[in-house]
This record gives structure tokens, C-alpha cells and sequence, in this order.
């Protein structure tokens, strides 16, 4: 009796043992995502040349990581932007022609097949921490969706609460995790500064030392702007921050690919909604726990088309059958500075609010931005937190001032071609499409531009014919 009591504690203990062990292989195994989606926010970081915006969280991230300095929206809308970001289509590929709230109300195209989708049916745990604005419903339906409403989207000590009660709790199954923050956003007042956020210190700015990008007049209501904008930015970051902490503390930093961007450029005239660089040229910091060089700069041109390639190739999942992908996976070229065959993007608007209808498609390249204005005839819109915000009111009371170095009438009112010589006119002032010098050129970039909208089955290639 003793001997079968013996057998039976020792095939327990193995069998204890055994499962330790299958354990813990599941857990080194594990190969977790964190996605990070500031909202509004342009190139307006401090590791990326910007003395006086204090960001360090961001600034840790892209020490232990890879900082591409030439990374860039497909559109500088939110809900279309964020719809590539999740499917690896460009929007009018995809069907999300613009916003997905309230009266807008665009959709997905019934047929594709999302991010969390993909990861979820591979055997991940997937949540959504903040702001999803896709739409249908159930093309994100995530495992759990934590602080959904609006105003958990600026308590960005909350949201990494969330977030950290849902990673202690994933052991040992792979997880999804996507945090979409409103900072740095415009709110109804001051982008959300006017309470005290817990666990937040504030950081205030002074207007006089802002740095004020050359698609904005130089005013004292610019200047107010622009320092709430980066006092929403330090909060951003101070959640970040949190959230890394909750990621090293729960034991995931080790296993954890975490990809930080921001879904458009600063809701700004100029930048939020244009397919100029100020509204598509966005911060990308993506961290791997697989590289062995950090600190890396890399000057290959990517694209939000190529996030959900990333993620599904460090998954190991593969592309959903039928739904070609446009982009391609940037594990690759992590560790390296100047990869070669990374040197265009192409980016394409329709809508931001339903009213708001002005279809555009661009290519850049290192050299060139070529942009097509497929209803030139329209006035360009101006979107609603834009024409509310001190700095529109301000320009429009000094229409003489313009829009930047762009005169205001050339800001709103737009020929059918864009062609921009990027090595001399970085701000893209200066139209080079009627320029017979430049007639080579123009004809190469319509050719690619034509190939690319005949490859993405864009629905408005029909009004090519138009333009010429």
C-alpha cells in the first residue's frame, strides 16, 4: 500500500512537473503584441529632433528599439487611418472612406477580414484599451474592450490600468493588446488640459518657445495652440510611460513586440486631412524584443499598409486567404539604417466628415510628392475641430497671412496635379506640375500613380480619363 502510495505522490509530482514545464514553454514561447495609437498627433516628438517637447517615455521606447524617421499614413483622417492600420488596405480598398461616427458613419466592405480577427482565430486573447471608431462593430470584436468611453480615453493612468489587469491576467496565451488614446486630440477646450488628470504630472509650455512648423503662421493664438497640443503629448507620454512599466512588471517585456504611431498628422490647417507631409509624415518607433542593435534610426519610407504585415509575420499568422495585402512586414530591416527598396509611399483620402468629400491620392518619394486632386473643382474642407480651434480663427481673421508659406487661396483651392521637388522645397509651396523641366518626371509618377490605383481596385480610377 505504502509502495502504490509512493508510485501515485511521484507520477503526481512528474505529472506537476511536467505541466511547470509545458508552462513555462508556452510562456517563452509566446510572441505578444502591443499596439500604440496616439490620435492627432504629427511628427511632434522629442527624440525626433524636437528640443523642447518633453517626451521621455517615447524617447526610452526608441532606445531599446528602432525610430523610422520616413514613416507615413496612408490618409490623415482617423477612423480611414485606422482601418489600414487594422486590414493592410489602403481605404478605398477597404471601404472605409472616412469618419465612422455619429451621421458619418462609414463602414468596412463586408468581405475583409481585420487584425484582431486574424490574431483571434490563431489562438490569441485580444482587447482594445480606449478609442476603436471603425466600423461594423463586429469587424473588431475583441475579447474585451476596456475603458470604452470618451473621457477614460485622456486617463491615460487608467487606461494603463486596464491594461495591466488584462496582460497579468493572459499566462501563458499569446495576447493582442491595442491601446487607442484621444491625446493628443483636440477636446471641446485646450485638448483636454483644463482638469487634472491622476497620476500625471503636468507639463506646461510657453508659447514663446513652441516651435512653429512652416505650414503655420507665426501668431500668438498659434503659439497658445501649439503649447496646449504639447502639454497632450506629455500626458500621452507619461501614459506610455505606465504602460511600459506595466508591460516590464507583468514579466512581458522579453516577449512583446510594441509598435507606437499615431493615426494622422496634428490637427492643425495644413497637417490633419492634406496628403501634404505635415499631414502623413507621423512618428514610428517599433521595439522587438528579438533585436540585437537598439538605438536604431531607419530611413526606409513605410507605410501604415505595412502594420498589419508586421504583426501577422511576427505572429506567424498568415494573410487572410483572398485579401491581398498591399504593404509588407517590417521585421526585416529593424536593425538596419538605410535598407534598399524601401523608397515610396503611396497615401489616399476621400472623406473625413461625411460633408467634407475632397478624393485624393499621392506618391512620395525621396525626391518627389505627387499629388492628384480628383475633384480639383471643389473648395478643400476644413474640418470641424479645425475650423473651431483658435488657430483657423485666427488665420481666417488674416487670410493675407496664408496658410504658411502657402497663400490661403492656393491652400484652398487646389489644381488637379501636385508635383513637388522634396530636396528643395520641403514644405511643398511650390507647383512644378505645369513645369516642362519637370515633364519627365510628371509623366513617371502618373504612370506609377495609375498602376498602383488600377492595383488597389480604387473605385474612382474611372475618373483618371478626367485629368488630362
Amino acid at each position: 500500500m505504502s509502495s502504490n502510495r509512493t508510485g501515485v505522490r511521484s507520477a503526481l509530482i512528474s505529472a506537476f512537473l511536467f505541466a511547470m514545464a509545458c508552462s513555462s514553454l508556452a510562456m517563452a514561447a509566446t510572441r505578444n503584441v502591443v499596439l500604440i495609437i496616439a490620435d492627432d498627433q504629427g511628427l511632434d516628438v522629442g527624440v525626433y529632433d524636437n528640443p523642447v517637447l518633453r517626451t521621455p517615455n517615447l524617447d526610452r521606447l526608441a532606445a531599446r528599439g528602432t525610430l523610422f524617421t520616413n514613416a507615413f499614413a496612408t490618409v490623415s483622417s482617423c477612423s480611414p487611418s485606422r482601418s489600414v492600420i487594422y486590414t493592410g488596405l489602403y481605404s478605398h480598398t477597404n471601404g472605409m472612406y472616412g469618419l465612422a461616427h455619429d451621421i458619418h458613419n462609414q463602414h468596412l466592405l463586408p468581405t475583409v477580414r481585420t487584425l484582431p480577427q486574424l490574431l483571434k482565430d490563431a489562438g490569441y486573447r485580444t482587447a482594445l484599451v480606449g478609442k476603436k471608431h471603425i466600423l461594423p462593430e463586429d469587424a473588431l470584436l475583441f475579447d474585451e474592450e476596456l475603458a470604452p468611453e470618451r473621457p477614460g480615453h485622456r486617463d491615460v493612468a487608467f487606461m494603463a490600468g486596464e491594461a495591466r489587469k488584462f496582460i497579468a491576467a493572459r499566462a501563458g496565451q499569446p495576447f493582442l493588446l491595442i491601446i487607442g488614446y484621444s491625446d493628443p486630440h483636440r477636446a471641446p477646450e485646450n485638448f483636454g488640459n483644463t482638469r487634472p488628470w491622476p497620476q500625471v504630472e503636468r507639463a506646461t509650455y510657453d508659447p514663446a518657445k513652441v516651435i512653429v512648423p512652416s505650414h503655420l503662421p507665426d501668431l500668438p493664438e498659434v503659439r497658445r495652440d501649439l503649447a496646449d497640443y504639447y502639454e497632450s503629448i506629455s500626458r500621452l507620454d507619461s501614459g506610455i510611460g505606465l504602460l511600459l512599466d506595466a508591460l516590464r512588471e507583468t514579466g512581458h517585456g522579453d516577449d512583446t513586440l510594441t509598435v507606437y504611431l499615431s493615426d494622422n498628422g496634428r490637427p492643425f490647417p495644413g497637417a490633419k486631412t492634406t496628403l501634404y507631409d505635415a499631414g502623413i509624415h507621423l512618428p514610428l518607433i517599433v521595439s522587438s524584443p528579438e533585436q540585437s542593435k537598439r538605438g536604431v534610426r531607419n530611413n526606409a519610407l513605410v507605410s501604415w499598409i505595412d502594420i498589419t504585415p508586421t504583426i501577422l509575420d511576427w505572429a506567424g499568422v498568415a494573410p487572410p486567404k483572398g485579401q491581398q495585402l498591399a504593404g509588407r512586414s517590417i521585421l526585416p530591416i529593424l536593425e538596419q539604417t538605410d535598407p534598399p527598396g524601401w523608397d515610396r509611399v503611396f497615401a489616399s483620402h476621400v472623406f473625413h466628415e461625411i460633408q467634407q468629400y475632397y478624393p485624393m491620392r499621392a506618391l512620395r518619394t525621396r525626391e518627389y510628392k505627387y499629388i492628384v486632386n480628383l475633384a480639383a473643382a471643389l473648395e478643400f474642407p476644413i474640418a470641424g475641430d479645425i475650423a473651431a480651434s483658435p488657430t483657423w480663427q485666427a488665420m481666417a481673421a488674416r487670410p493675407s497671412l496664408g496658410v504658411g508659406a502657402r497663400t490661403m487661396q492656393a491652400f484652398l483651392h487646389r489644381p488637379a496635379e501636385e508635383l513637388y521637388d522634396l530636396r528643395t522645397d520641403p514644405a511643398e509651396v511650390k507647383n512644378l506640375a505645369a513645369d516642362p523641366a519637370h515633364r519627365a518626371v510628371l509623366e513617371r509618377m502618373r504612370a506609377e500613380m495609375t498602376k498602383f490605383r488600377s492595383d488597389t481596385h480604387d473605385p474612382w480610377l474611372v475618373k483618371q480619363a478626367d485629368q488630362h
